[in-house]
């Protein structure tokens, strides 16, 4: 008889109950962990409503586990995306001690870069965008906002031409009514 395929896949959106700790194995391999506390609200059979937390340990290997130590604060909101590893060990005393935790492949932080850290430190802190083992986008604002400087001066500057010289027309025979103003975009 054949084995039928099995599934072990956790995601989940909450907050940091701790700042990461970083570590490296003998080997070289760096871990982090830290904490994620998750809530949900529901109504009771009495009618009323009560909120419940769940506090769950997360585990990080590798390039994804530097950047969870260099990125991530208490506090911070940040979506996990991993499989629930349960392991057993024995302390010097003889006990033996188990745990279940999750170790992820993918995080993304969810609240925004000008977060409760930056209001109070005044300091341009860097942001993720789809961070997984293989694949990494951090993002300075700072270096974002300069770019968006740069187009700015750039759109200023071809629409002011230079003097003497005639805006060209594009193929729609529009001019400068099509140009589009980053006011207007969304981020």
């Amino acid at each position: 008889m054949a084995s039928r395929a099995s599934l072990n896949k956790v995601l989940l959106i909450g907050n940091l109950t701790r700042d990461p700790e970083l570590r490296y194995t003998p080997s070289g391999a760096a871990v982090c962990s830290f904490g994620l506390a998750t809530n949900r609200v529901y109504v009771a059979s009495d009618g009323t409503k009560k909120e419940e937390a769940e506090f769950i340990r997360i585990v990080s290997w590798n390039k994804l586990a530097e950047l969870c130590s260099q990125l991530l604060s208490k506090g911070r909101k940040v979506y996990v995306e991993g499989r629930l590893q349960t392991r057993s060990w024995e302390t010097p005393d003889g006990i033996t001690k188990q745990t279940t935790e999750v170790v992820i492949d993918d995080m993304r932080i969810l609240d925004s870069r000008r977060s409760f850290e930056e209001a109070s430190t005044g300091e341009n802190i860097p942001y993720i965008e789809n961070t997984s083992a293989s694949q990494t986008k951090v993002k300075e604002p700072s270096s974002f906002a300069k770019a968006t400087e740069d187009k700015e001066s750039l759109r200023v500057k071809e629409s002011k031409g230079t003097k003497g010289s005639k805006e060209p027309k594009d193929s729609n025979g529009g001019g400068d009514e099509d140009k589009i103003d980053l006011d207007d975009l969304p981020f």
